[in-house]
C-alpha cells in the first residue's frame, strides 16, 4: 500500500496473524502486532529483544551504534541511566520544570491572544513551544517566537519528521542499500540531519567555552563534565560523537513528536466540540479562569486527563516504533528467531487493538474513564513503547500536553473556518510518523 506501511503491515497481519516475517530488501524483519504479543516481547522477553534494529538514514550519519537511542549493550546502559540522572536533575516529572513550562504556556497565550482570533495554520507556534521546552533543558535557554534563527531550525525539525514519514522515507527504510545511490528526495532526510548536528555541534561549543564544572546549567553541560571525568578511559561512551547524536536524538524526539501530538490535538478537538466542553467546564470548575493551571490539577480533572490519554492514543504519532533486535537466538511463539534480527513491534496495532479499545478507530476518551467518570489506565496505552526501551521523555510529554492544553482552554474557545463534519482526522502521510494534514484554526479569548 503506497505510503502507508503500517496499513500494509496490518492487513498481512489478518491474513497470517501476530508474527510474521516480511524482508525489507534483503534483510528479513520480523513484524510483531497485538497488545499481548507486544507484551511479550517487551516484558516477558525483554532483554532477548533489548538491542535497537537498524535505522538506515540514522546509520548513514553517524555509522555505527551511537547516542542513546541507536546503541546497544554497555554504552546503552551507561548513557542511559546519565541521561535518566541527568534529565531528573532538571526537573523532568518534577516541579522544577512546571514553572518554565507553565512561562511557556503564557508566552503561547500571548502569540494566540495577538491574532485576533482570526484563522490560522498553527503548525509552526506548536513547534516553538515544544522546542523551547526542550531548549531550556538541553541547552538552557528559551527562543523568541520572532526569532528566524529559531524559526529555521523548526523547519528543519519538521521536514526531518516530514522526510522520514512520506513514501520516500520509506523506500529508503525498506531498500537502503539501493536507495542511498538513487538521487531523490529521499536525501533529503540526511540533509535535515546534517544540519541538525551542525546546530548542536556550535551549541556545545558556546557550552565549552563558558562550562563552570561545579555550575552545570543544563544536559550539556553535564556530558562535558562526564567527558572530563572519564578522558583518561579509553573505553569510555562519553565522547563527542555520543553528545551530538544523544542531544540530537532527546531534541528531534522532544521537539516534534510532542507538537505533532499537539496538532493532533486540537483538530481532534474542533472535530468533537463537545469533548473541548466538558474539558472547559472541569477546567473552570477545577482551576477557575485566573488561576494558573498546575500538574497536581490532573489528579482532580479525570475526563481531561482521559482526553489527553486519548488524543495520545488515537494520534499515534508513532505507529512504527523504533526497531528492536534480537541479541541472541530465541524461541517465541514456536518459532525460532536468530542473532541480530531486526523485530518490528507495531505500536500502532496496540493502539488500536479493539481487544484493549471497545471503539479503536473512533476517538472516544470514555477508554480511560470508569462507569464512575473516574480515570482508569489501560494496559494498551504504549505511545512511548514499553519495557526497558520505554521513551525517557514520557513523563515531560504528559506534563506539556496537559499544562498547555488546559492553559490554551482556560482562555480560549476554538473554531474552526469548517464545519466540524468537513474536517479530515486523516494523517497526510504515515511511516515513520503520523503525520496531520494542515488545518486552519481561531483562537476566541473567553
Amino acid at each position: 500500500m503506497k505510503g502507508d506501511l503500517v496499513k500494509s503491515l496490518m492487513k498481512i497481519t489478518k491474513k497470517y496473524g501476530p508474527i510474521y516475517t516480511i524482508y525489507f530488501g534483503s534483510r528479513p524483519i520480523v513484524v510483531v502486532t497485538g497488545y499481548q504479543a507486544l507484551k511479550e516481547v517487551f516484558l516477558d522477553y525483554g532483554d532477548a529483544f533489548l538491542n535497537r534494529g537498524s535505522i538506515p538514514v540514522f546509520d548513514r550519519l553517524f555509522n555505527s551504534e551511537v547516542g542513546l537511542p541507536l546503541s546497544n549493550g554497555e554504552s546503552w546502559k551507561q548513557l542511559r541511566q546519565f541521561s535518566l540522572i541527568t534529565l531528573k536533575d532538571f526537573g523532568m516529572g518534577r516541579k522544577t520544570l512546571e514553572e518554565p513550562m507553565q512561562e511557556e504556556a503564557h508566552h503561547l497565550v500571548e502569540y494566540f491572544r495577538n491574532t485576533k482570533g482570526l484563522p490560522f495554520n498553527p503548525i509552526l507556534c506548536f513547534s516553538q513551544v515544544s522546542a523551547n521546552v526542550m531548549c531550556s533543558v538541553l541547552f538552557g535557554k528559551r527562543y523568541s517566537y520572532k526569532d528566524p534563527d529559531f524559526q529555521r531550525l523548526l523547519h528543519i525539525v519538521n521536514n526531518t519528521f516530514i522526510s522520514m514519514s512520506s513514501f520516500w522515507g520509506q523506500l529508503f527504510d525498506i531498500y537502503d542499500v539501493i536507495m542511498r545511490n538513487v538521487p531523490g528526495p529521499h536525501h533529503k532526510t540526511c540533509n535535515c540531519l546534517l544540519e541538525l548536528e551542525e546546530f548542536v555541534r556550535e551549541k556545545t561549543e558556546i557550552c565549552k567555552a563558558t562550562l563552570n564544572a561545579s555550575n552545570p546549567r543544563h544536559v550539556i553541560d553535564c556530558f562535558l563534565i562526564q567527558m572530563e571525568k572519564e578522558k583518561h578511559i579509553p573505553s569510555t561512551y562519553f565522547n563527542l560523537k555520543n553528545l551530538y547524536a544523544t542531544i540530537l536524538s532527546l531534541f528531534i524526539a522532544g521537539t516534534e513528536t510532542v507538537a505533532t501530538t499537539i496538532r493532533h490535538g486540537f483538530l481532534l478537538l474542533l472535530k468533537y466540540p463537545n469533548a473541548k466542553r466538558k474539558v472547559q467546564e472541569e477546567i473552570d470548575q477545577v482551576i477557575g479562569k485566573l488561576r494558573v493551571p498546575a500538574q497536581q490539577d490532573r489528579e482532580y480533572m479525570p475526563y481531561t486527563d482521559a482526553v489527553v490519554h486519548e488524543i495520545h492514543r488515537f494520534a499515534d504519532v508513532f505507529p512504527m516504533n523504533l526497531p528492536h533486535k534480537a541479541s541472541r537466538s530465541t524461541q517465541f511463539r514456536g518459532y525460532t528467531i536468530p542473532k541480530d534480527t531486526t523485530v518490528y513491534p507495531v505500536l500502532s496495532s496496540v493502539l488500536r487493538d479493539p481487544k484493549q479499545f471497545k471503539y479503536p478507530n473512533q476517538f472516544n476518551p470514555g477508554h480511560f474513564l470508569d462507569e464512575n467518570g473516574k480515570f482508569c489506565r489501560n494496559d494498551g496505552y504504549m505511545p512511548f513503547s514499553s519495557g526497558k526501551r520505554i521513551c525517557l521523555g514520557e513523563g515531560l510529554a504528559k506534563m506539556e500536553l496537559f499544562l498547555f492544553f488546559t492553559t490554551i482552554l482556560q482562555n480560549f474557545t476554538l473554531k474552526s473556518p469548517k464545519d466540524p463534519a468537513d474536517l479530515d482526522l486523516r494523517p497526510m502521510m504515515s511511516g515513520f510518523g503520523n503525520v496531520p494534514g494542515p488545518y486552519e484554526l481561531c483562537f476566541i479569548p473567553r
